[in-house]
């Protein structure tokens, strides 16, 4: 949830203040150019970058929970993988925190690096968790859990058929120079947040499983 505020709250903050220059690039500008790309919604102009990395931190203990959850419900049935899981997943969310709060603004070269390091984890996440991912000792409803593969695997595919035309337009946009490139570009990148975070909301079937408590300790008990 806070994710996708934090996004859709920067894009609607940057067109309403900032429009023209968010979606102006190197080459173009409004009317060739006419939607923003993800870099220059959240890390180009103030309040949208501010708005964007306060709700981002707020996903941060979250996402390191899904990790740690999907180890506890693993680690006995694959502990191998769900290992390799935990780091792996680990790695991806700091990585997701470099291209984040070091924006395309602040070091372009580190911003990308962070990028690229974050979509190429991605690809062991997502395989690792359609795997193993109905493997899980505590839940038993098995059709159930073949569905929720399933879903794995469509928005898997989506993530990465995306890749293939994201990288077509930005080299059309940045080698050849096409006007309106980039905003096809822009489209893409979009999406790829979007099916980023529908695999990870997808675990919400697997921890119906969990139950988690906080109670006082049998000396706090006890004293009462």
């Amino acid at each position: 949830m806070a994710a996708g505020v934090a996004f859709l709250g920067a894009l609607v903050i940057g067109c309403k203040l900032h429009y023209y220059k968010i979606v102006k690039n190197a080459y173009y500008g409004y009317p060739k150019e006419w939607f923003p790309s993800v870099s220059a919604t959240i890390g180009d102009r103030y309040p949208g970058r501010s708005f964007f990395q306060v709700f981002i931190a707020l996903t941060c203990p979250m996402r390191l929970l899904l990790h740690v959850f999907w180890y506890v419900l693993l680690s006995r049935a694959a502990p191998g993988k769900a290992k390799a899981l935990f780091w792996i997943g680990f790695l991806r969310t700091w990585t997701c925190g470099g291209w984040v709060y070091v924006t395309s603004s602040d070091d372009h070269d580190v911003h990308d690096v962070m990028m690229i390091a974050y979509m190429l984890l991605t690809l062991p996440y997502m395989l690792l968790m359609i795997g193993i991912g109905d493997k899980s000792l505590f839940t038993h409803n098995l059709q159930k859990l073949a569905a929720n593969k399933s879903r794995r695997k469509w928005v898997c595919s989506l993530f990465f058929g995306t890749i293939a035309p994201l990288v077509y337009y930005f080299i059309q946009h940045k080698v050849h120079r096409i006007a309106g490139a980039y905003t096809t570009y822009a489209f893409f990148e979009w999406a790829l947040i979007v099916f980023d975070v529908m695999f990870d909301s997808l675990a919400m079937v697997e921890f119906q499983a969990l139950d988690m408590s906080i109670l006082p300790s049998k000396a706090d008990e006890l004293r009462s």
